[in-house]
């Protein structure tokens, strides 16, 4: 039996891995693994393969995964490759799917469904999961041949969009290359998911096809001067770099680990690699992959440079930019460092970024085991990624909101296909791949995660299995089933969120672990079958607060945050969400348990105004609006805030009092009733359950007004805090009226600016257009509400 080689070990680390898959056929004891190139690197510990891993019923992670594999048989693969086959002059089978698979991300969805499936069925050998990955590649393989160039995709304009780029001419921005939206991006998600397939599901084609991509990439970068590359990468590319570096490793060929490194950027990676923060003001989800990339370019290189521009990304984001849930961004963008009270809103944490952040942390773990970047795991994992889930429907979430008084929104079946979604399709059937890992030895094991699981250690002839109903309580019962004793070092992460001792017994005796490294105790003994390992965790309730603000909280019970129930109705924004009057800043007296086996806390009635509501679990929260994070006020502040709520509502009255004509802006009756017409980069979108319109680059959106004739009119429109750095004109009957420039406001919070129409702009009659106008490189709007008001 031959051994298992480093690099075999790497992509076991990598992707939770069976070697077996590599053979050509599977043989149990066979090891010919495929990969050819080996990583310099020496890796620390490694994942078990995802089918010697199973998640037991009972538990929330299992119900997740049960939800997303029943929602992965109900797409159709040839709406899928509807575009592919369209752009590759094949006859289509089925309708394209809605959202942005209709859109300028269109095939996306395509290579996060092709992972999924594969990861699916290598966690469960379920044979439907194997047929949809078959099928796809076979398509995907005609349309490839059928293009004749190596190219296959479904990207609006793609061929004339790459032809200009290849030649350096090139048009590019934050999401727009040459006309075209994000087209590396989707192209990174196609060549991921064949990538996928050929791991997982151990299809040769699906590597073919990939690699023809991979030589079309080469095609078209290889001819730009690095001052053109550099213009083309400001362009979100997702992970570029990481996929080429796979394709390196699979084919041997260093072409294409010379390629993976022009996807490299001087604006975001090269400060990385000096360990400086680039990230405030920069797209989240669009640097997370580059990470990535460099992380696994390090592990094959040995480049230094690599290894910092990974581990420094991991320390920045975590640090500096993460919330108490473990995601990061608002409105998919980092703010300054250490600077996240003034980022609440219905638009932070995208879920894509912490799907990322993950991998990165799982590339970390294996170059030095860490019982932080375990913790860091086990926060995201329960409160981000498992929150973003309905448990009842296993539709997903694009963002989890944060504002106090806020409320999750989930995807629709076949009408949404957001990135969110492509990634969510993933999330949710991989929950065992960071349960356990095993040191390079062979001879140890870590127990990061505190999951309902078994794991089939093959090579060793151990089967252990770990019950438990954590987080409800935090016992935990390993099991050991093995022919023979045998001697394993077993490494227990000592959670962040313990406050006190805890208490473990093997066999009914108590024991006491060895401080190991980076927060782990090592039970370093000789397990037999039948062995029993009990572990109590002590919970217990505990608060954190902002960085910046040490009177803003969250509640948290051991690993989850807590979040209060407000009701199914939007409660006001800014007056009608709780807040605490109380010196006492201990979490025991500021909540009370209710029914801890359920996980049901009360804020105590006499420390919270207007309302003391229930509290649960973070991921539980999907039917109601809720607050995570709690302001402390004083009784002086709390009348000053009444008197504040008594004063708007005086003017709100004044305010329509005097009103001739109110535009509800992006709602489909009134904008009908109010004609208005809008071009293609015109968007609607809500904030604080009001909607608003926007209008991007070069684009508008018009509407007609009523007016008062002869005499001066004000207009009055409303925006939001959160929206800064656009500028605009507002034209009154194809005249300017003025150029407005907003630089942003509070966040969370509504304003009105009024301006004088004279008189002479009116014209004759008793309506007005009125027109928004995004003419100086930035965005229009948003506009939440326009009023004309008597003067």
């Amino acid at each position: 039996m031959k051994k298992t080689t480093p690099f075999l070990a790497f992509i076991i680390c990598l992707l939770g891995l069976n070697p077996n898959v590599f053979s050509q056929s599977y043989v149990p004891d066979a090891r010919e693994p495929k990969a050819k190139i080996k990583p310099v690197v020496p890796l620390q510990a490694y994942a078990f393969p995802l089918e010697d891993l199973r998640l037991l019923p009972g538990s929330a992670f299992y119900n997740a995964m049960e939800k997303d594999a029943a929602y992965l048989l109900k797409i159709e693969s040839d709406r899928l490759l509807h575009r592919f086959y369209a752009n590759a002059g094949l006859p289509t089978k089925a309708p394209v799917y809605g959202g942005w698979e209709s859109e300028g991300l269109s095939g996306h969805t395509l290579g996060h469904y092709l992972s999924a499936c594969a990861l699916m069925y290598a966690g469960s050998k379920d044979e439907k999961y194997l047929e949809r990955v078959n099928y796809l590649v076979q398509e995907l393989a005609r349309c490839q041949v059928a293009r004749k160039t190596g190219y296959v995709g479904a990207i609006p304009k793609e061929d004339s969009i790459f032809a200009q780029v290849a030649r350096g001419d090139i048009r590019s921005s934050g999401f727009d290359l040459n006309g075209g939206w994000s087209p590396w991006y989707t192209i990174h998600k196609v060549m991921a998911g064949l990538a996928d397939a050929y791991l997982y599901t151990n299809n040769d084609q699906a590597l073919q096809v990939l690699r023809g991509m991979s030589d079309w990439t080469a095609s078209v970068v290889d001819k730009l001067n690095d001052p053109q590359r550099q213009k083309m990468l400001k362009c979100e590319y997702g992970g570029m770099n990481e996929i080429l570096a796979n394709v390196y490793a699979f084919t041997g060929e260093k072409k294409y680990l010379d390629l993976s490194y022009k996807f490299y950027d001087d604006f975001v990676m090269e400060p990385l690699s000096k360990k400086i923060d680039p990230l405030p003001g920069k797209h989240s989800n669009t640097n997370v992959p580059k990470a990535i990339g460099s992380a696994r370019q390090y592990e094959l290189t040995g480049n230094t440079r690599d290894q910092t521009i990974a581990s420094f990304f991991w320390e920045t984001m975590v640090h500096n930019h993460t919330y108490v849930i473990g995601g990061n961004s608002n409105y998919e963008y980092c703010g300054d460092a250490g600077k996240l009270n003034d980022r609440l809103s219905d638009n932070t944490c995208e879920t894509c970024n912490t799907y990322n952040m993950l991998k990165l942390t799982r590339h970390l773990f294996c170059w030095q085991p860490s019982a932080e970047l375990a913790d860091y795991y086990e926060r995201a994992l329960y409160n981000h990624i498992l929150a973003s889930q309905h448990p009842e429907t296993g539709m997903m979430t694009y963002f989890v909101p944060l504002r106090m008084g806020s409320k999750k929104e989930f995807s629709n079946e076949f009408h949404t296909f957001t990135c969110c979604v492509g990634s969510g399709m993933e999330n949710h059937v991989k929950y065992t791949e960071s349960i356990y890992y095993r040191g390079q030895d062979g001879n140890s094991l870590y127990l990061n995660l505190f999951i309902p699981s078994e794991l089939n250690w093959k090579e060793r002839g151990l089967t252990l299995r770990q019950e438990t109903k954590f987080p409800q309580d935090g016992k935990v019962t390993l099991s050991f089933t093995c022919a023979k004793s045998q001697k394993l070092a077993l490494n227990l992460r000592r959670p962040w969120w313990m406050k006190a001792d805890w208490q473990i017994k093997v066999n009914g005796k108590a024991v006491q672990p060895v401080a190991g490294t980076n927060g782990y105790y090592v039970l370093n003994r000789r397990w037999k079958n039948g062995d029993k390992l009990e572990l109590e965790m002590p919970m217990q309730l505990y608060t954190e607060s902002m960085p910046d603000n040490p009177n803003r909280i969250a509640f948290l019970y051991g690993p989850l945050v807590l979040a209060g129930q407000l009701g199914d109705k939007m409660p006001d924004p800014v007056y009608g969400t709780p807040v605490l009057l109380s010196a006492e800043r201990r979490a025991e007296q500021l909540v009370q348990t209710q029914d801890l086996p359920t996980l049901k806390f009360q804020i105590r009635p006499e420390v919270a105004k207007p309302l003391a509501p229930p509290l649960i679990p973070f991921y539980l929260s999907n039917k109601e609006y809720y607050s995570v994070y709690w302001d402390y006020f004083s009784p002086e502040q709390w009348a000053a805030r009444q008197a504040e709520y008594e004063a708007e509502k005086k003017r709100q009255q004044m305010i329509e009092a005097q009103t001739l004509d109110f535009f509800r802006i992006g709602e489909m009756q009134p904008e009908r009733d109010h004609k208005l017409e809008a071009s293609e980069r015109s968007y609607v979108s809500d904030a604080l359950g009001v909607n608003g319109r926007e209008a991007r680059t070069g684009h508008y959106f018009a509407f007609e007004m009523k007016v008062r004739p002869v005499v001066n009119n004000r207009l009055l429109f409303t925006y939001i805090g959160d929206d800064k750095d656009r500028k605009f004109d507002i034209k009154v009957n194809g005249k300017v009226l003025l150029t407005e420039t907003l630089q942003g406001g509070q966040v969370g919070r509504f304003y009105d600016r009024e301006y004088v129409i004279p008189a002479e702009m009116l014209g004759s009659g008793e309506t007005i257009t009125i027109r928004v106008e995004a003419n100086y490189g930035k965005t229009a709007g948003r506009v939440f509400g326009a009023r004309v008001l008597k003067e």
